[in-house]
Formats: C-alpha cells, structure tokens, sequence
C-alpha cells in the first residue's frame, strides 16, 4: 500500500497579495490549481490513501475530499508558530502504514509522469544545479547514499519538494518524529532536518528529475513567468 501527505498549512507570505484570499497550493497555473497537479500524479500512480494537512484558510481546501475519493484532510493547528515539522507530525501516523510520499502541496508538477518511475529505495526527487546553489540540496557517498540532507552547497543535486519512504523508513521517520518533536528549539526545524539529524538511520537515495518537470513558485513575478511560458 501506498500513501501520501501533502504539506499544505503555510501562509505563502512571499506570494502576496495573491494568498492574502487564496492559500499558496490552490493558485492555478495552466488549468488547475497546483495541489491538484501533485494529486493527479499520485492518482496516477495508484496511490492509496492521500492525507492533505491544512492549515492557514484550510477550509478552502475540503472539496478536494469530493473531487477525489481518496482524499483525506488533516487540520494542523499550530501552522502559525511552528515550521513545517508540525505538518508532518500532525500525519506521522500515515508513515506507519506503508510506503509514503512527502510533498510540497505548492508545486507547480508539469509532467506528472514522474510519479510513474520505478522506486525501489527510499529517496528524494532531486534537480541537478551546477555550480553554487543557497537551498536545500544533498550531500551523497560514493555509493549514492544521501549523507546530508541541508543548505548550500555547490554541483549538488537540489530538492524538489517530493520524497518516497518505503515502508521501513517511513516508519523509523514516523519515530524520529516523535522524538524530536517538543525538545528545545523544535518549533524551528523542517521536517527535512529530523532526518538529516537520523541520516545515518534512513537510507536514502536521490532521484533525479529534470528541471521543468517540477517547478517551485515562490513569488508572484515567478508564478507570472510560468504561467507565461506555457
């Protein structure tokens, strides 16, 4: 069995005034709102069960549970004074039912065909940047293990906003959570730093995807120059 969390709660602060009436993930690029271009492609996939943790104007998001029957919605109450940690925490039980997908419900999935490739270990969707890069990206070994997951570093792949736990992980992720959920300074943390802080405990990998396949938007002007280019 497959699952799925969408993190969806964030305000989308850099995209105002645009989210100040609609949440980050229900802006429309092409034809559909881009939470939805992520659920097409888990659909596609086969997934199982899809749980989708609102937050900021998270009423907005109930109709999905109409349009797609396997849709489910949690409510993640304290969006607003911790980081996306409390996202998937608020969902840890989903990672102990199966292989899960973690993803940013605020992408812009151009080809949802890459939800359809063969995922054998655990992983992370990943851009190669050449050269300097100031975002999240990946430090690997010689065998292609992920052994840092943080920011900055140079000829590095990059995330994407999408991951795959198979169900081993998953359910150590789903522990890890808990353990560090609550200790000083967690209201702070990505979920992505728990798991950089059990690296040695996951075994991941990273998937590579090419560049327009996903598309991140952080702020207007780049939402204008998608929306332009397709």
């Amino acid at each position: 069995m497959e699952n799925a969390i969408l993190m969806a709660s964030g305000m989308g602060t850099r995209m105002r005034p645009l989210t100040e009436t609609t949440p980050k993930p229900l802006i429309t690029v092409g034809s559909k709102p881009m939470i939805e271009t992520v659920i097409d492609g888990l659909v596609k996939r086969g997934v199982n069960n899809i749980v989708v943790v609102v937050g900021y104007l998270g009423e907005q998001f109930d109709y999905l549970k109409t349009k797609y029957d396997n849709v489910s919605i949690i409510k993640n109450e304290v969006y607003e004074t911790i980081n996306n940690i409390s996202s998937v925490y608020a969902a840890r039980e989903v990672l102990t039912k199966g292989d899960c997908f973690i993803c940013e419900a605020d992408l812009f999935v151009s080809d949802d065909s890459i939800f359809l490739h063969d995922l054998p270990e655990s992983c992370y969707y990943g851009k190669m940047v050449e050269g300097h890069s100031e975002d999240w990206v990946f430090d690997t070994d010689e065998h292609g293990i992920i052994t840092r997951v943080g920011k900055v570093g140079d000829n590095r792949y990059n995330m994407t906003g999408i991951a795959y736990f198979k169900e081993k992980e998953a359910s150590a992720l789903a522990s890890f959570m808990e353990e560090e959920y609550g200790k000083p300074g967690y209201e702070n943390l990505f979920w992505d730093d728990v798991v950089n802080m059990h690296i040695q405990d996951i075994r991941l990998k990273v998937h590579p995807v090419n560049h327009n396949q996903i598309v991140e938007i952080d702020t207007v002007d780049e939402l204008e120059q998608v929306r332009r280019s397709l």
